[in-house]
């Protein structure tokens, strides 16, 4: 085996893993609506997740680890994405929060930032903000 198939065979487990955490996110008021369905495929071919791990991952995501990336900006890309699918259905739960503030302790965010941080990335994602200004900002808010 070379190093290039461990650093990918790595680099899908952390996809998968962000991919359950998406789900979770999606799960969270037990429906996954049709904004969520669509935001779930995209995101499931961008990361490169086949249709029967999308089918393994919809039916147990707890089963699949976070496996934060260790570059803070790609932490930051990851807590967008998740942000983006609370949103894709116009509406947020207490349930998602709660999961999304699970997630960012997950992502490595502080606990004792993590409310702060969550609560800023979904007012930046519910203002339409892009990556870029979102990462200016949750890299504003998470400093300690």
């Amino acid at each position: 085996m070379s190093i290039s198939d461990i650093y990918s065979s790595g680099a899908h487990k952390k996809n998968l893993g962000h991919f359950a955490s998406i789900v979770k996110l999606a799960m969270a008021d037990d429906v996954i609506t049709e904004g969520e369905q669509k935001l779930l495929e995209r995101l499931s071919k961008r990361l490169e997740i086949g249709e029967e791990e999308y089918k393994k991952i919809l039916k147990n995501p707890e089963k699949y680890p976070i496996n934060p990336p260790a570059s803070y900006d790609a932490r930051i890309e990851r807590l967008y994405n998740l942000t983006k699918m609370i949103y894709a259905d116009d509406e947020v739960s207490k349930d998602e929060v709660s999961v999304l503030h699970k997630v960012a302790i997950g992502l490595g965010f502080p606990q004792d930032n993590a409310d702060k941080v969550s609560d800023e990335a979904l007012h930046l994602v519910m203002n339409d903000n892009d990556l870029e200004d979102f990462s200016k900002a949750i890299k504003r808010v998470n400093r300690i």
